[in-house]
């Protein structure tokens, strides 16, 4: 039994060891109990299972002690040794491992640090870089499908068969296409190859993107077919090696050459387009002009060089200008002479870019205000060009006013074309600039003639500031200028319409009035202005000689009834040859218009001075008023006739104060009498068989006059019509 004991004591210490393999292979996961039953469980099962139930292996029960004990005491140097050097490790350890991860911490917020100021830094370079990585691609599927094409060209002869047909035509033609001797056999080619081109272009289409060819035309707009793009690639060759590069016809002073020699290959090839490669796509069932298509290409070449050049020349106001001239004259024969459709891009949309079309305008003005300075200080500016013609010089305007509307013209044309309205109403407003740029000079110019506005060169100002007027006034009514006013108020365009109130942009909007009102109100008061001082100094000169006639003795002039024997009175006479003469110059100085105004103007102030300076001022004897009236009826009126029919209407005044003044007695005593009794009766004459005082004197032929005026002419009769 003790051997029984110590090994249950070596079996339970064996048992509660943690490094026990029979605790830990036999038992496995199961959980113990620390009592001393559970214990006396587990020594009474290991005994059965080492000696069984045989009473004969209890002599194995020493050995079963002996191995027991050897086990208990290798475990407890294990468990000895690795509890002495377990605790440093372990400190170790777990401060190795908090430091790992001190360090592990700051490590990703470094990461994240960095990684933060990498995507910051490096997101727009990844944008640009997919941006390009999509170019490469795009470019590639290009050259794929450029290299598909090149390989099409080594294997067709496309090309042979066009210089077999003589293609390309660089020169004019001497004579029309006359057919070869096999000429059936290489026009069944051509059209094969074209048909089969034709082909291969859709089924590229339909299986890849738009191609981008040498000569493809950089503007929006469906691609060339594929012939015309292969007929192109000798004409681009020839213009890319004369007009690029260091070749001498590459000249920016020499726009001329390039767009001389595209229009021409244009017209050269126009016939062969059209009796060759027009039937063979009609017969494909496409519907493409062939001369449209190859003048399209060809203006691919010009658009290109063109913006090349432009850009280079912007800061060469000369060059600049030139290239500009040359454009818009391309740009006219292309549409006139080519029947190039309106509906495609030409170059005019070159000259609309922002930097280029600012360029235009500076230059515009620029040279305008040269040109201005330089017809203003001209010897002849004042002078008429058409002087010596009578049938031309209606509006005898002077070189400079012609000279400088000319100008304006000419501006006119060069942008009339442009396809941007907005441009266009950029233009306008330059032109409305320069007009009143003008009108200032004129103004200062006629301030310093103001001195003697019987000159010449006074007159030439009016007839300038007249001129212009007119020029602008017809303008207003111009079906050109009408669209634009239209695209103005559409468009909204301040520069225009600025200042004007709701109603005048209303007035604009139903074309009741025009852009250049403004300006023809200022040129209309300037004229205004002008032809009054005029008039003013005229009659100063004519009341000057009129002195003597105004003072004349008319109450002493005997009566004279013999009409055939009187004559102009001596003292008329200065007065009646200045105004004569001043008539003769204004006519031959004034435009027509102008003249008309001014003989107008000067008739109502003659009969307003004769009126009260001669007739109010004096009293007439029968013999005086018969005078006056033959020096006005049979001389000064008919001064006026070479001007219009009826003169004397001109003269309502003195006219009817004639009337008055020669009316036998026994009439101006009853129409004195009647005239008293009106104005003192105030009453109506509407009775039957009475007269009015209106219509007696409308029956004498008096209409201007009021009645107060005709009592105070008929108090100044020598022969008294009663009191």
């Amino acid at each position: 039994m003790a051997a029984g004991t110590e090994v249950e004591i070596e079996v339970s210490k064996l048992k509660d060891h943690p490094s026990n393999p029979v605790y830990t292979t036999s038992l496995d996961s199961e959980s113990f109990s620390t009592d001393a039953e559970d214990q006396q469980d587990y020594v009474v099962k290991y005994l059965e299972k080492e000696l069984g139930s045989d009473l004969k292996s209890l002599k194995n029960v020493g050995d079963l002690l002996e191995k027991l004990r050897e086990e208990n005491n290798v475990l407890e140097g294990q468990v000895l040794t690795v509890s002495s050097s377990v605790p440093p490790k372990v400190s170790e350890a777990l401060s190795t491992a908090a430091d790992a991860g001190c360090s592990l911490v700051d490590l990703l917020q470094r990461e994240q640090f960095i990684s933060n100021m990498l995507n910051q830094g490096a997101q727009p370079w990844m944008d640009n870089l997919g941006q390009m990585l999509n170019q490469v691609d795009t470019i590639g599927r290009h050259m794929k499908y450029l290299r598909c094409l090149q390989r099409i060209e080594e294997l067709s002869d496309f090309e042979k068969v066009l210089t077999q047909l003589q293609w390309p035509i660089v020169t004019p033609p001497t004579q029309s296409l006359t057919p070869t001797a096999n000429h059936q056999e290489i026009n069944s080619q051509l059209e094969l190859l074209v048909t089969q081109l034709l082909a291969l272009a859709l089924a590229s289409c339909v299986t890849s993107t738009q191609p981008v060819s040498s000569v493809a035309p950089p503007s929006k707009g469906p691609p060339l077919c594929l012939p015309i793009q292969i007929m192109l690639l000798p004409l681009s060759r020839r213009f890319r090696y004369h007009f690029y590069g260091n070749r001498q016809t590459n000249s920016l002073s020499k726009p001329e050459w390039y767009l001389t020699q595209v229009l021409m290959w244009m017209s050269n090839s126009s016939t062969f387009m059209e009796e060759k490669i027009q039937p063979i796509l009609e017969r494909a069932g496409v519907t493409t002009s062939a001369r449209v298509e190859l003048c399209r290409g060809l203006l691919s070449l010009v658009q290109e060089k063109v913006a090349s050049d432009a850009s280079r020349l912007l800061y060469d106001d000369m060059l600049f200008c030139h290239l500009v001239e040359e454009v818009l004259q391309f740009e006219k024969e292309l549409r006139c002479n080519q029947s190039y459709p309106a509906v495609l891009p030409g170059l005019l949309h070159l000259l609309l870019e922002d930097a280029i079309l600012q360029k235009w305008l500076t230059v515009e003005k620029k040279m305008a205000v040269e040109k201005m300075d330089s017809m203003l200080s001209a010897e002849g500016a004042w002078s008429s060009q058409y002087k010596d013609i009578s049938d031309m010089d209606e509006l005898k305007a002077p070189d400079c006013a012609e000279t400088f509307m000319t100008l304006l013209q000419v501006i006119t044309e060069r942008y009339r074309t442009l396809p941007c309205p907005s441009a266009q109403l950029k233009f306008l407003g330059l032109q409305r600039e320069l007009v009143d740029d003008f009108r200032i000079r004129l103004t200062q110019v006629m301030k310093e003639e103001s001195r003697c506005p019987l000159g010449v060169r006074y007159c030439a100002i009016l007839n300038a500031v007249n001129y212009i007027y007119t020029i602008l006034g017809d303008w207003g009514d111009n079906v050109f200028f009408l669209q634009l006013q239209q695209s103005a108020v559409s468009l909204g365009e301040e520069m225009l319409l600025g200042g004007l109130g709701v109603m005048d942009v209303g007035r604009l909007a139903s074309l009741e009035g025009s852009l250049f009102e403004g300006l023809l109100a200022l040129l209309d008061r300037l004229k205004g202005d002008m032809m009054g001082r005029l008039l003013e100094w005229t009659m100063r000169e004519i009341a000057e000689k009129a002195k003597p006639y105004c003072q004349d003795r008319w109450l002493s002039l005997p009566s004279q009834y013999d009409l055939s024997t009187m004559s102009l009175s001596s003292s008329a006479c200065p007065m009646m040859l200045c105004v004569r003469d001043r008539l003769l110059n204004l006519h031959q100085v004034l435009s027509l218009s102008l003249f008309q105004l001014a003989w107008q103007g000067l008739a109502e102030r003659l009969d307003n001075f004769l009126y009260q300076d001669v007739i109010l001022s004096n009293h007439f004897s029968d013999g005086g008023a018969a005078q006056l009236q033959f020096d006005m009826t049979r001389n000064l009126f008919p001064l006026f006739g070479h001007y219009c029919k009826r003169p004397e209407n001109f003269f309502k005044h003195v006219k009817e104060a004639c009337i008055i003044l020669s009316l036998n007695l026994g009439s101006a005593i009853l129409l004195r009498n009647l005239l008293k009794e009106s104005e003192e009766e105030m009453r109506d004459w509407a009775g039957a068989g009475d007269l009015s005082p209106q219509s007696a004197l409308h029956e004498l032929g008096v209409y201007c006059l009021a009645s107060c005026d005709v009592l105070i002419l008929l108090n100044l009769r020598a022969c008294r019509t009663g009191q």
